[in-house]
This record gives structure tokens, sequence and C-alpha cells, in this order.
């Protein structure tokens, strides 16, 4: 069984966000990480990139495959975590800790449509 985290909202593409004020914290849950397997790189945008909600920002690659990561928000990347280019597993060890994006949303009104951790524990299965 995966870890979701209470609290937290999520994607149906298995992205996790949390929200900081106007900031969202956005990585990949744990059941994502589990079926990647031993993630060996991490493609990560630019501060300053925008994204549109559901629109690919980057992309995990495994020694089983390549999954694109989708922005569960709209909106400005404010950070990037630099760690995951040297260390993609990070992201194997603890998905939670190791975020990869941070975005100052441009509506926070979009948060309505991500699931809970009930809701995403559903279809995470």
């Amino acid at each position: 069984m995966s870890k979701i985290i209470e609290g937290l909202l999520y994607s149906e593409s298995h992205e996790w966000v949390k929200v900081d004020g106007d900031v969202a914290v956005i990585g990949v849950s744990d059941f994502a990480q589990a079926e990647m397997g031993d993630i060996t790189y991490v493609d990560l945008p630019e501060e300053g990139d925008e994204f549109s909600k559901e629109e690919d920002f980057g992309a995990l690659e495994s020694v089983k495959a390549s999954s694109e990561l989708y922005s569960p928000v709209s909106g400005k990347v404010v950070a990037v975590n630099a760690a995951l280019e040297d260390a993609p597993e990070l992201i194997n060890a603890d998905p939670y800790a190791n975020w990869i994006i941070k975005i100052e949303m441009s509506d926070k009104a979009e948060l309505d449509t991500l699931l809970n951790a009930a809701a995403y524990a559903e279809i995470a299965k």
C-alpha cells in the first residue's frame, strides 16, 4: 500500500501539492515513484517558466519507464529542487520530503479540482 499524506492535495496524474500561501509545492506521490522503480533522471523546468494546469513541466526517468510530470495548477515556477539533478533517487527515498518545483499560483480556485487524500487513495491502487 502506498503512503498517502493527509493534508496534501493530489492530481489524477499522481502529483501532490502542498499549499503555502500563494505557492504550490509540487512533487510526485509514493504510488508514482513505486510504479516507476529506481528513478535515474529528473527533467526540471527553469525558474520563471510559466505553466498552465495539466501542462507538462518536466519528466522522471527510471530504468523501467519515462513519465511526464503535469502541473496540478497554473502559475510561474519560483523554485526548482536542484538537488534532484545530482541525486534523482531522493524521490524514491522520500517522495514527499523531496519536492520537485514550487509554483506561484495564478488561480488558487484550481486547487478545488484536486483530490484530497481519501479520494486519491481510491485511484492509487
